[in-house]
């Protein structure tokens, strides 16, 4: 319901447009559609004072400026810092009511009482405290006229005007003067005149000092009207939902936004389109007479927008009574639930033959068309709810496969016809993560019970022995045959020969995401350990320690560009296939760029073992599917992207010892003496992507060139020597062009009183004079010591005789201490092998003791059980009792555990919350009879720990091994996937495998 309104709403836009033109294309490549955009949102949680931005100003030196009723922000791309009653120096009034840069470079701010205040370039604070008969109310608008006066536009009671000498001047305005209902917005024009938004038309002052209303003859309607000067030097007057221009005969309506409401503020951008702030009905953009209504971010749709902006970087700054906004360019689109979508957890993005976009997600199956016509597709349930969608194809003939969580495979052809292929038909029920329409028509399927394939409406199962039978995680059919990726591992089907592909030797991979295959026969497999290649036999790995920022990567595709795009769970990687062939075959470091939220993605989490979960469009544009809609990127804009200037960089704080100094001004040099510590913050003041801007610095005096600093944007000295220094730093965009303007910080340590040069020769002839005595006291000493020479000799005799019975005495000691060393290497060893929480066996000895039981079964015949068994819930034993209970809870399992098996079962702790026991000698009945009673003494110690309601179950899965399937890992996954169906039925039961 809210898209149709939205839908309708923006028709009524469109169609209340009063001039009608030729249209003027929003698809122009300069203009960005705007529901591209990236939105921005800031509120108190982030560190503004108060959520209602009034004011927005920008200083030459590129720092934002927002006026609050709680104080004055400035913001420097990282961090808000608020100047209030209790700076210093202290504002005079927190209630902030309009911020004005002028020429000059000045920053002006008014309050809520009257109050003017100015910080100057030098970073001086002014004050003007409103005078006793003046008009001590909310100053509303500041405007500074060519003379260099700063007019001042009061709520409700006239203008007056700060001269440049620093006198304010005012009167109140007499009963029934225009200026009597003044309210907001001011501008002043080139011949001298201020005109003033009231609530009774528009007013203006000629510069003769008389005011006046602008007739409403003129085409203006009475209530609330205010102007708004643009950069170019048009004048528009707003009057509730219409926007006139204003000539030099008066206003002429250009514009009626039925259905917008109130405009509340106004803008023009420097690409000539106006931006629209409403009462309660969001953005507008305005461009030639196209009209564009921005309506993705709720909070914003919903307050009253009062003040706009557009920065240095091109960025449109939003200031709203919910907070603050920032609307900016980025690499990324979005499909979204606000476009349209029906759910933004999307876990499958195809493109068809046609060019159309399907989409599937958790919410069932959409289809896009063109820009932006977002279709649901029904698909017929038993539940009568849509269906979540984890697989895309479509084959020769343009039919579409669709693969569900658990409701099968669905068939769309050209003339939407859907047929349903259901465990009625023969498919395996569960999950269908993978489908691959092969070159043979064969439309290969991934099910939880292994692979089948279907032709016409017959489903087969490959008859080939080996074939994996468990959930398969991705597939993929070529002329070379058929790739099945699982959870433990990938397979290769070629024919009717199956080929095993182990991962676990290079870098221990299990969990199969995706499948490349390139025209020069090489595989590439994504997996939960990075990259795996595959080529002529050979398996080989890029991961971790290669450089990949991440374990998990899916799939990925390669542009028209030589650009290889990797979807992860924590952002869009990118990189180049010869950086992977060269990290595999020289063991070269990569350096993926990650793309995130800050790009533009509406979600950086990628959806892996669906697919597929990236493609490459005809178009050359890349599409992913994410937990918050489907992320588009064009690779060739990237050059654009990166191209971004330089960020100008400015010092902000200087500390000596802790303690906060003052920076000097321009040109001025700091003399500091005394000091032990130097910190220097500093900062690039660009707010495109300011947590990834990279610094460096250099001291004259001190390096010899420059030192990266990455990320950090602050530096500390300890104990420089005395000497002239100069602090140069330089910020960089990621991979772009180092500032050339640096910020620069001059200095001088003064040497303390022991490093002056008179001290120094004082101490150099004391210390010759000591050096002298010394030397005396030497010859002296020597020559007492021949004397005692002799009297040693015999007392050294008796000494060797004394330490010879001490040798032996200490080779005694080190056969105890040998002694000691084994024991405590016994105990060691025994550590190694034992859980530190449970005292249980830990994984590497629960290995060792199934190794041993099963070759002993072999040998003698005798049965073997396995019990897997998981504590249910544990994690919210964690979140809701503390991570101290859940240790708990897991000593009292042990205990339980040993108390509860025989002495011939071993029972052991995998790690978490996953026991196991092994049962020697036993038989599954025997594993029943002692689950029964692990699961009657869990629930016999009723409120565990003497918490009342803190009560533990357990699933388990159980196996016993038979004689023709003596295989350790076989029996480890039939326990594991029995425990598995246990958690997954309802938990608090036991399954056997």
């Amino acid at each position: 319901m809210r898209y149709l309104l939205v839908c309708s709403w923006l028709i009524l836009l469109a169609l209340s447009v009063v001039r009608p033109a030729i249209a003027q294309s929003l698809s122009d490549a300069s203009l960005p559609l705007l529901r591209d955009y990236a939105i921005d949102h800031w509120t108190t949680r982030d560190g503004l004072p108060h959520n209602a931005i009034r004011s927005i100003a920008q200083t030459p030196d590129k720092h934002l400026w927002f006026g609050t009723w709680e104080g004055l922000v400035s913001y420097n791309g990282l961090d808000f810092t608020v100047y209030d009653r209790s700076s210093r120096p202290p504002l005079l009034d927190n209630g902030i009511g309009a911020v004005y840069v002028d020429p000059r470079g000045a920053l002006w701010m008014s309050d809520s009482r009257g109050n003017i205040s100015c910080l100057q370039a030098g970073g001086q604070w002014r004050f003007w405290p409103a005078p006793a008969g003046t008009a001590q109310m909310l100053v509303q608008s500041m405007q500074m006229d060519r003379r260099g006066r700063l007019w001042l536009l009061y709520e409700g009671n006239g203008l007056g005007y700060l001269d440049s000498a620093g006198h304010l001047h005012y009167q109140r305005p007499a009963p029934g003067s225009p200026l009597a209902t003044v309210y907001s917005h001011m501008v002043i024009t080139p011949d001298g005149r201020v005109w003033a938004g009231s609530y009774d038309g528009l007013v203006y002052l000629d510069p003769d000092g008389s005011a006046h209303r602008l007739q409403t003859g003129a085409g203006l309607q009475h209530g609330l009207v205010w102007p708004y000067l643009a950069p170019d030097g048009t004048m528009w007057v707003v009057a509730g939902d219409r926007l006139y221009r204003m000539h030099s005969d008066g206003p002429e309506l250009i514009y009626t936004l039925s259905g917008a409401g109130q405009i509340t503020a106004l803008l023009q951008d420097r690409q000539s389109s106006l931006w629209v702030g409403t009462e309660n009905q969001g953005m507008l953009r305005i461009h030639g007479h196209q009209i564009e209504a921005l309506h993705r971010n709720a909070s914003l749709s919903a307050g009253r927008i009062v003040s706009l902006l557009e920065d240095a970087e091109g960025s449109i700054w939003i200031g709203s009574n919910g907070g603050l906004f920032r609307l900016r360019h980025t690499l990324f689109s979005n499909y979204t639930q606000h476009d349209g979508l029906s759910n933004n957890y999307v876990r499958a993005v195809f493109e068809d033959h046609r060019g159309r976009l399907w989409i599937g997600h958790a919410g069932g199956l959409d289809m896009v068309e063109g820009v932006g016509h977002i279709h649901p597709v029904s698909l017929a349930t038993s539940t009568g709810a849509q269906p979540e969608v984890y697989s895309l194809d479509e084959d020769a003939q343009g039919t579409i496969w669709v693969g569900t969580f658990h409701d099968g495979v669905y068939a769309i052809d050209p003339q939407w016809n859907i047929r349903h292929f259901g465990t009625q038909e023969g498919l395996p029920a569960g999950n269908v993560r993978a489908i691959s329409v092969g070159p043979d028509g064969r439309v290969w399927v991934g099910t939880q019970r292994g692979v089948v394939w279907i032709a016409g409406s017959q489903i087969h199962r490959p008859q080939v022995p080996g074939l994996p039978d468990g959930l398969v995680t991705a597939l993929h059919s070529s002329t070379d045959g058929v790739w099945i990726g699982t959870l433990q591992g990938a397979w290769w089907l070629h024919g009717q020969q199956l080929q095993r592909i182990k991962l676990d030797t290079p870098g221990g991979g299990r969990t199969v995401f995706g499948f490349v295959t390139r025209p020069d026969g090489t595989t590439w497999i994504s997996s939960d350990r990075g990259l795996y290649r595959y080529r002529a036999g050979q398996l080989r790995r890029v991961g971790l320690e290669h450089g990949l920022p991440v374990d998990s990567v899916f799939q990925w595709v390669e542009d028209h560009l030589g650009n290889v795009w990797i979807n992860s769970n924590r952002g869009l990687l990118r990189t180049r296939l010869a950086d992977l062939n060269a990290a595999i075959d020289q063991g070269t470091p990569i350096h993926p760029e990650r793309y995130d939220e800050m790009n533009g993605m509406a979600s950086s989490q990628g959806n892996g073992s669906s697919s597929p979960d990236i493609i490459l469009r005809r178009d050359g544009t890349i599409a992913l599917a994410t937990a918050g809609g489907v992320a588009m990127v064009d690779p060739a804009r990237l050059p654009a992207e990166r191209a971004l200037p330089p960020p100008p960089v400015i010092i902000e704080k200087l500390e000596l010892n802790g303690i906060n100094r003052r920076l000097p001004g321009p040109g001025q040099v700091l003399r500091i003496s005394g000091h032990r510590q130097l910190a220097v913050t500093y900062v690039g003041l660009s707010y495109l992507l300011s947590e990834r801007i990279e610094y460096r610095t250099r001291l004259d005096g001190l390096d010899g060139q420059w030192v990266d600093r990455g990320h950090q944007h602050s530096v500390e000295y300890i104990g420089l020597p005395p000497g002239d220094y100069v602090l140069h730093v330089s910020a960089a965009h990621p991979d772009g062009p180092w500032s050339t303007h640096e910020a620069v910080l001059r200095f001088t340590i003064l040497p303390l009183w022991w490093q002056r040069t008179s001290v120094r020769l004082a101490c150099g002839l004391l210390l010759i004079v000591v050096a002298l005595i010394i030397y005396r006291f030497m010859v002296n000493q020597y020559k007492r010591s021949n004397a005692r020479l002799a009297r040693e000799v015999a007392e050294r005799t008796r000494d060797l005789q004394l330490q010879a019975e001490q040798l032996l005495a200490a080779n005694h000691e080190k056969s105890l201490l040998l002694t000691q060393l084994q024991l405590q290497s016994e105990s060691f060893e025994r550590q190694a092998r034992e859980d530190a929480l449970t005292g249980l066996p830990n994984r590497r000895a629960f290995d060792e003791l199934l190794t041993r039981d099963v070759e002993r079964m072999r040998r003698h015949g005798s049965p073997l059980c396995l019990v897997m068994l998981d504590i249910d819930h544990f994690k919210a034993v964690n979140d809701q009792h503390s991570h101290q209970t859940g240790d708990a809870v897991l000593r009292e399992v042990g205990r339980l555990l040993r108390r509860e098996c025989r002495v011939s079962d071993v029972a052991a702790r995998l790690g978490g919350e996953e026991f196991a026991i092994i049962l020697s000698s036993a038989t599954i009945d025997d594993a029943r009879r002692l689950l029964q009673r692990l699961r009657d003494a869990f629930r016999q110690n009723s409120g565990w720990l003497g918490i009342a309601d803190l009560n533990i179950t357990f699933s388990a899965g159980v196996a016993q091994m038979s004689p023709d399937r003596m295989d350790c890992d076989d029996l480890l996954r039939r326990a594991d996937e029995a425990l598995y169906r246990a958690k997954h039925g309802g938990r608090d039961r036991v399954c056997e495998g």
